[in-house]
């Protein structure tokens, strides 16, 4: 890895850093394509081209990041250095989700029923409700948050696209957005941070891919691409966005 490579971030990210004080950072994960640290209580990525994109992390124009195994971190003057070496944000990226006009018909809807049975059972397996004449409520919040595998539980991916999609369409969530906060200790940092993240209208690009596709004809392929990202990441953010969506044409009587 070397200094010269380019560093993308959104602003938010570039913010976090420049208002972090100097000192090293326990890093909570690493692979071959990212490294996730703690700042401050808040999860900071670095990650290559051949992992996803989330809207907490440093981008770098590489594939391999075999360094990063290994590597040691610590903030200097508003820069993540890893092993000595400075990460400036070179580039701003835009990780704010597209406005979504609900007035837009949609000739070809993608259902909740596309979405893998797998995601589809987890949901049903922790009672969520899916009567899409309501939102969410702080009860359903509890049944999510935390629920399943990995560094990125699948109820929080599937709550993260719920949250994102109400942001698209700027419609509050205030009650739901309290409960969630208060529940992210229950979750994994990086987990946690992604809420965060949700909660601002921070997604990843195939998310907004998505969201900006919405009644057009690539909504279809669209919600593939996105459903196609991790393991179960991508098919649950996209389990609560279609969730979310039809909750949101059901209150505004918007027939698919």
């Amino acid at each position: 890895m070397s200094p010269s490579l380019p560093v993308s971030a959104p602003l938010r990210v570039r913010e976090r850093l420049r208002a972090a004080p100097d000192g090293a950072r326990a890093v909570v994960h690493r692979g071959r394509h990212a490294l996730y640290l703690d700042l401050d209580g808040w999860c900071l990525g670095v990650v290559g081209r051949g992992a996803a994109r989330v809207p907490c992390a440093l981008g770098l124009g590489t594939d391999d990041l075999a360094g990063l195994e290994t590597a040691s971190a610590r903030v200097e003057a508003g820069v993540l250095h890893l092993d000595g070496r400075p990460l400036a944000v070179g580039r701003i990226v835009d990780a704010q989700v597209p406005q979504l006009d609900l007035r837009r018909p949609r000739p070809r809807p993608v259902e909740v029923d596309a979405v893998p049975a797998a995601v589809r059972e987890f949901v049903a397996s922790v009672g969520l409700h899916r009567s899409p004449a309501r939102q969410l409520d702080p009860a359903d919040a509890a049944r999510l948050v935390g629920r399943g595998d990995g560094l990125t539980p699948l109820g929080d991916d599937v709550l993260c696209g719920w949250l994102a999609l109400h942001r698209a369409a700027g419609r509050a969530t205030q009650v739901l957005d309290a409960a969630v906060r208060s529940l992210l200790p229950r979750t994994t940092l990086l987990s946690a941070t992604l809420l965060d993240c949700a909660l601002h209208g921070e997604v990843l690009p195939e998310y907004a891919a998505f969201v900006a596709a919405i009644g057009t004809p690539h909504e279809p392929d669209q919600a593939a691409a996105l459903a196609a990202v991790g393991h179960t990441s991508g098919a649950g953010l996209l389990y609560g966005a279609l969730l979310a969506r039809a909750e949101l044409d059901h209150t505004n009587g918007v027939a698919a």
